[in-house]
């Protein structure tokens, strides 16, 4: 697949906030063993600023980017919801518009490999 555009239309990246770089890290980790991403980036501390339940709030949080491909960014989003804490986690996918094809490529081939 190396050089193609395939790749640009087919990568996604995820990215959701966590409470703390323990929950985070943890997710990236399951994540890539799992063969579902890539790789994982864990960035933080953040802060974030939003409305719950009629009040507005403000936390500090860590941020979780993941690198995958369409045909498989549902199951990821699904996976981080079902281990998150939260009652209603920020995760969201974004389509990959360009980027350095091989890298690129390399998502695709990572995703989905058979792992030992």
């Amino acid at each position: 697949m190396a050089g193609t555009d395939h790749a640009v239309s087919t990568v996604r990246v995820v990215t959701a906030t966590c409470p703390d770089e323990a929950t985070a890290a943890r997710l990236a980790e399951e994540l890539v063993r799992s063969g579902l991403v890539a790789c994982a980036q864990v960035g933080g501390p953040i802060t974030s600023v939003y409305r719950w339940q009629g009040a507005v709030e403000r936390d500090e949080e860590w941020t979780l980017t993941v690198k995958t491909d369409a045909a498989t960014a549902g199951r990821v989003v699904e996976a981080i919801v079902a281990a998150h804490p939260y009652d209603v986690p920020e995760v969201l996918v974004g389509a990959v518009e360009g980027g350095h094809v091989p890298y690129l490529d390399w998502v695709c081939e990572e995703v989905g490999r058979e792992r030992p």
